[in-house]
């Protein structure tokens, strides 16, 4: 299910009518970004970064990504990265099938106690196509400096190579094993939280809804940014975003026809969670929006459906940064702005009173 590489015409479908005339109506989405994240995009195609829907899994993998259009720029600035205090470790955990491992990486924020520290099981963003631990560091490094807690991010199986629900499943093995072995590193098994990006975020909500379901350690909070929360393609910011970067309705499109044989399974309810009407005692929600993502839609409705729901649930929209921004917090300030209302919501949830 891998694309030529070569430039294609597109097909014209609602969707698509949709956004032509929300952007008659509405003009150019990009004509609101931020002028910081602005920058980081145009760096990325200066540094031969292409839109997904004209490349193949392997090609979108290697190209240039925000991280090195951030080190362009501060190079250019005569920056340098300052240090964060957080030290980073890779190692493995157990997968689902026996003898299989994942590739993880803890970070320990400096000013650590010696045991009993919260933790976030972090996964990253990509779509369920790209992303590995490399290019979400500094999302999990932020999160642990500005919380102070231990963050453990996984990299699960991506698509085309492994089909849905093979990410889910590897989600949910390093849940059942995060609960069991946080006391041995240093963790508190009654305070830990998950948190994830765009495809992480539904990741992460997988995880705080399967816990629930089997009666077993629940997260005290889920952190999810940008999450992939609805398989309705026709949204308004689905609409609105035809022609958005890095992400429009073109890559969404492209990142789901390799995640699913038939576009039919975005009914699914562990894609579509918004469609959901068992989300009541799930964990308590924070939910972080970009104003220029096709998701953002369905973001703000995942919120009235979890609020409906009983849920405690708090949703910021950042206006002007893309699906992505969440961790390029040394150039772009609404970056720095979701990092600290995101670690202020777990620091909450991981409050003493708050514990169970």
């Amino acid at each position: 299910m891998s694309d030529s590489g070569q430039d294609h015409s597109p097909t014209i479908t609602p969707s698509d009518s949709i956004g032509r005339l929300a952007e008659l109506i509405g003009g150019d989405p990009m004509s609101r970004i931020d002028a910081d994240m602005k920058h980081v995009l145009d760096r990325m195609v200066e540094l031969g970064a292409r839109s997904l829907e004209h490349l193949s899994p392997e090609a979108a993998r290697s190209q240039p990504r925000a991280s090195e259009a951030i080190d362009a720029i501060l190079s250019q600035q005569s920056r340098e990265r300052p240090d964060d205090g957080v030290a980073a470790e890779d190692f493995s955990i157990p997968g689902v099938e026996a003898e299989t491992t994942l590739p993880a990486r803890i970070y320990r924020p400096a000013g650590l106690l010696s045991r009993l520290n919260p933790m976030v099981l972090y996964f990253h963003g990509g779509g369920f196509v790209t992303g590995d631990l490399d290019s979400h560091d500094a999302s999990a490094r932020a999160i642990a400096r500005r919380t102070g807690a231990i963050v453990v991010s996984v990299d699960y199986r991506l698509a085309p190579e492994h089909a849905f629900a093979a990410a889910h499943d590897d989600a949910w093995a390093a849940w059942r094993w995060l609960s069991k072995q946080a006391a041995e590193l240093a963790g508190d098994p009654k305070r830990l939280a998950v948190a994830g990006e765009d495809a992480g975020g539904n990741l992460a909500m997988h995880v705080a809804l399967t816990a629930r379901d089997q009666r077993v350690t629940q997260p005290v909070h889920q952190l999810l940014i940008h999450p992939i929360a609805g398989g309705d393609l026709a949204t308004p910011s689905y609409g609105e975003m035809l022609r958005a970067r890095p992400i429009g309705l073109p890559a969404m499109r492209w990142l789901f026809r390799h995640l699913l044989e038939d576009l039919d399974a975005l009914k699914d309810p562990r894609i579509d969670l918004v469609a959901r009407d068992d989300l009541a005692g799930a964990a308590p929600a924070t939910l972080v929006l970009a104003g220029l993502d096709p998701l953002r839609s369905e973001g703000e409705h995942l919120a009235e459906v979890l609020e409906s729901a009983g849920v405690p649930v708090t949703a910021w929209t950042y206006e002007g940064v893309t699906q992505g921004f969440f961790g390029l917090g040394l150039v772009v300030t609404k970056a720095l702005f979701a990092q600290s209302d995101a670690a202020d919501a777990l620091s909450k949830a991981f409050a003493p009173s708050r514990r169970s």
